[in-house]
């Protein structure tokens, strides 16, 4: 019985490690508004705002304090790109 316990104690643990990991390049996200923000909202991530363009879609987010934006493929929903914004791209 002490083992069962224990293994799912450890199973539980690790589910919830990996219920908030970041999104990875490569990850498939969705392609649908819905889709797109619950996958990263479970992530951890707060969805600022989702730009749908042509081939891609833009994510504005916010994960740990620091804004995010993410670009997906429109066709596969997987993440083209990630990166971190910087406040001071504006401070020419």
């Amino acid at each position: 019985m002490k083992t069962a316990t224990l293994l799912l104690a450890s199973a539980l643990a690790l589910t919830g490690a990996t219920a908030y990991a970041a999104v990875a390049q490569g990850d498939v996200i969705g392609t649908s508004e819905t889709e797109i923000r619950a996958r990263l909202e479970s992530a951890g991530y707060t969805v600022e705002k989702i730009v749908f363009e042509d081939d891609e879609i833009e994510v504005e987010a916010f994960y740990k304090g620091a804004e995010m934006e993410i670009e997906l493929s429109r066709a596969t929903g997987a993440v083209l790109e990630i990166e971190a914004e910087d406040d001071d791209e504006d401070d020419d």
